[in-house]
């Protein structure tokens, strides 16, 4: 993958080539990319440990997720391509100036460095597990083999390792769900027997429970809300959509990326019921160890390895995805907006050198992570943090394509106030509100901040 990615991307010969393949990426490639980034590790061992431990109401998170896609592409979308924007904050830019983008794609950065290093993390213990090297070690392994190909190949290389890295995950999945099933005595109809007699096959929680993440409510609204601000205001997601080909193939791709990602979150799932069988319900001190363990201690050699390759192909789609969009953001956000005659091969450069430093840090982040605790799965304490930020930016993006009145100074002070008070949620109340609802209440409160900021401003 490495070797391939390296020579996918080879003879770039400036930054938005480098960043944005030409704008001609097949949409399909980009739709297996889309799906590769955002689930990634964290999908492919934290989520079997949610099922493991509860139900499959976490689908209903998903089903938001297709809701939220559907409204990006119809509200946002277009507006990314009418400008060739090359980052999603070029439009806060043309709405409220130079400093409303620097800031947004500030917590952009912040925000992408420590969900990611939460992944990078979560990747290094069934590294760890195979090898017995020190947990250190596992995370600069992937690391460097990461950044090698990311490095010299850019976001063509990133987009096409992307879509073969997912399928050879998911087929890990697939596999590991037929030799769970040769495993029960009856087969998956015995281990879905058992967990209907558990309660373990709920999909839908009607409950109007703030404090519970997988009811109906928390799925459909918050889920909606999530994958807005992840899918239209987060350059991770964004710079693959802007990289192709038109309006309708980007579209096509988001939208697509949703169904996906609901197939591939019930494969994982499953997964997870037919580990809480093999187990028979034993207690683990880390879900997320559940079906690392499973595939290090349990599988024969060979299909081990395959489900070992899925692991680490699923790390190294989002952590190369990460390291792209961090560069591209500091690239043309603040490299390039400091040196406005810089030609495309200066933002290359200075590109690749905006990659190499956010490689360092992501490793060092990761390292230095406080293990996860009993409580929370390595996939919501990621989706936790990124939720914090993402009402605020998701708010400023509804002002600057619905709101006349909002100004530069306004719409930060939303952001601020929006950031600040899910922190708030999540710091004090977080018994009483759960993740999926951050998103929402963060974007209600910095549209609602901003409006008000603008009127009191416009008096004055």
């Amino acid at each position: 993958m490495t070797a391939w990615g390296a020579w996918l991307g080879r003879g770039a010969r400036g930054g938005e080539e480098y960043f944005l393949g030409r704008r001609d990426l097949p949409w399909a490639i980009v739709l297996l990319s889309v799906v590769a980034t955002e689930t990634s590790t964290l999908t492919f061992l934290s989520i079997p440990g949610i099922a493991y431990g509860g139900s499959l109401a976490f689908l209903q998170i998903a089903a938001g997720y297709v809701l939220g896609r559907i409204a990006v592409a119809r509200w946002l979308l277009p507006a990314y391509h009418e400008g060739r924007l090359r980052t999603a904050y070029e439009l806060l830019e043309a709405r409220f100036g130079p400093e409303t983008r620097r800031f947004t794609s500030a917590l952009f950065m912040v925000t992408r460095l420590l969900a990611d290093s939460v992944r990078l993390f979560a990747t290094a213990i069934p590294l760890t597990l195979v090898t017995g090297w020190p947990l250190i070690a596992s995370v600069l392994v992937i690391g460097a083999v990461t950044f090698i190909y990311t490095f010299i190949g850019g976001i063509r290389a990133v987009v096409w390792v992307d879509a073969s890295q997912m399928l050879l995950y998911v087929a890990g999945g697939l596999i590991a769900l037929v030799v769970l099933g040769q495993a029960a005595p009856g087969g998956w109809p015995d281990i879905l027997g058992r967990a209907a007699e558990a309660g373990k096959l709920t999909l839908i929680d009607p409950a109007l429970d703030f404090g519970r993440p997988y009811t109906l409510w928390a799925g459909l609204l918050g889920g909606a809300f999530l994958s807005m601000g992840s899918h239209g205001a987060d350059q991770l997601i964004v710079q693959r959509l802007l990289a192709c080909r038109d309006l309708a193939a980007s579209r096509r791709a988001l939208i697509g990326s949703g169904f996906a990602v609901l197939l591939q979150f019930a494969l994982f799932l499953f997964v997870g019921l037919g580990l809480w069988a093999w187990y028979d319900g034993a207690t683990f001190a880390r879900s997320d160890e559940i079906f690392a363990r499973f595939i290090v201690e349990a599988l024969p050699a060979g299909v081990r390895g395959l489900l070992v390759a899925g692991v680490f192909a699923a790390a190294m789609s989002t952590l190369s995805s990460s390291i792209n969009a961090l560069s591209s953001t500091t690239a043309y956000d603040f490299w390039a907006a400091a040196h406005p005659g810089a030609d495309e091969g200066r933002i290359l450069r200075a590109g690749r050198a905006a990659a190499a430093a956010w490689t360092l840090l992501l490793v060092a982040a990761a390292i230095g992570f406080i293990p996860l605790s009993e409580e929370s799965t390595a996939v919501e304490v990621s989706l936790g943090i990124a939720s914090l930020v993402y009402g605020g930016l998701l708010g400023a993006f509804a002002l600057a394509r619905f709101s006349r009145r909002a100004t530069s100074g306004s719409v930060r002070a939303g952001i601020a106030i929006g950031i600040a008070s899910v922190t708030g949620v999540w710091v004090f109340a977080r018994a009483a509100v759960a993740w999926p609802w951050f998103v929402l209440i963060g974007a209600a409160v910095t549209v609602g901040v901003g409006l008000v900021a603008a009127r009191l401003g416009a008096r004055r």
